[in-house]
């Protein structure tokens, strides 16, 4: 199994452009403190911000890059074309993630197809951002080295299923045998995440709980109106 990704707590990176930090070296300088906070890795979107964390990393932290872009023909929108590959095989991210859910990509591109691009003109890990059981054995499958929870709730398939989903997690760490699991989506408190690290996984991916603070805010303003 590939080890680039070390057991422990990935912290995702990202601000899009209707978020308020979005732009300037914001979410670089968030890369930092979660570096110096503990984290074992970087989940970023874009190669802007893949690139500038990288700059003020210096190599110290491994980063897990995707592309978020959004095509008229699909819902797929992490990673979802070749365009969105390439350009991550250029930047200077450690893994590759990408959407490996049966959804429908842009254009019809199979995802056999990316996983075989990636291959064959990178010795890049790369990841799947799946949302149901037999996406994740898929994805094993094809040979991911990574399998993500990340799009669980996310789909249509899964809408509504309230995350994190530990019995999910808990089928996950049981059955892919050959691609490292990781846990994201939806762990906001030290109990959901404890309770992920119980099922068997150990490195997990934290973003809105950490990173953005309009969300942490409206957490605390809601319990204002409970008193």
């Amino acid at each position: 199994m590939d080890q680039t990704i070390r057991k422990g707590l990935i912290v995702s990176c990202q601000a899009l452009k209707n978020e308020p930090l979005y732009g300037g070296d914001t979410i670089a300088k968030m890369a930092v403190a979660a570096q110096e906070g503990g984290a074992v890795a970087i989940r970023a979107n874009t190669v802007r911000d893949i690139k500038a964390i990288a700059r003020r990393l210096k190599g110290g932290l491994p980063i897990i890059g995707l592309i978020k872009r959004d095509y008229p023909d699909s819902s797929v929108y992490i990673t979802p074309t070749l365009k969105e590959v390439k350009a991550l095989i250029s930047a200077p991210c450690a893994v590759i993630a990408m959407d490996a859910t049966q959804r429908t990509r842009p254009g019809g591109v199979g995802l056999k197809e990316l996983v075989e691009y990636v291959r064959n003109h990178s010795d890049k890990p790369i990841m799947a951002d799946i949302a149901t059981d037999d996406e994740a054995l898929a994805a094993e499958a094809l040979g991911f080295d990574y399998v993500s929870t990340t799009l669980r709730s996310y789909t249509e398939e899964t809408q509504g299923i309230a995350i994190p989903d530990v019995a999910f997690c808990e089928r996950l760490a049981r059955t892919v045998r050959s691609s490292v699991v990781v846990a994201e989506g939806g762990i906001h408190t030290y109990e959901e995440l404890s309770a992920v690290l119980k099922s068997g996984i150990d490195r997990v991916v934290i973003g809105g709980a950490i990173t953005r603070p309009q969300n942490i805010t409206r957490s605390y303003v809601q319990v204002f109106s409970q008193i």
